[in-house]
């Protein structure tokens, strides 16, 4: 039996690898509820609102992607919810290791949360969202790394707070 699984992020901006790893996880999972983090001590190039809309563009056509936002803690939001699975792209050991430490709290926490550890496709290995704005902001092609009108919005983005 499938479940409803929450792939929570920043998303500033939603990167092809991000965008392949949901495609991916709904061979798995009979929806995914793609969730923005709200985290006001990190400084966002693109606001809530934009980077939800964003993502809405992204997956308009596809009905088992749903689009949500939240503040605090995971582990709050997901009993809301009531799904306790939540997916997390791994790149690197670095990456484990990090979302190993805070799997771990979450489920000190709840002991139903569950979070599966999705590998990253090698193509998209590389990608981050600060590596992608910060070529971006040196005049850099993304071609390839994030949809072309996210790419557009945010040169426009970082070009302002110049």
């Amino acid at each position: 039996m499938k479940k409803n699984a929450i792939y929570p992020g920043s998303f500033d901006p939603l990167t092809n690898g991000h965008i392949n790893l949901v495609e991916r996880a709904l061979s798995i999972f009979d929806t995914i509820t793609i969730s923005v983090a709200i985290n006001t001590k990190k400084p966002n190039v693109f606001s809530l609102e934009e980077r939800v809309s964003m993502i809405e563009r992204v997956f308009k056509s596809n009905d088992h992607v749903k689009v949500d936002s939240f503040e605090g803690l995971l582990v709050d939001y997901v009993a809301k919810r009531k799904t306790a699975v939540v997916i997390r792209g791994i790149r690197t050991n670095t990456d484990f290791e990090y979302e190993l430490g805070i799997a771990q709290a979450n489920r000190h926490l709840s002991p139903e949360f569950e979070t599966i550890f999705m590998m990253t496709d090698p193509q998209f290995s590389f990608l981050s969202s600060s590596m992608i704005k910060e070529i971006v902001s040196l005049g850099g092609s993304t071609n390839g790394m994030l949809p072309a009108f996210i790419e557009e919005a945010l040169k426009k983005r970082l070009k302002e707070k110049k």
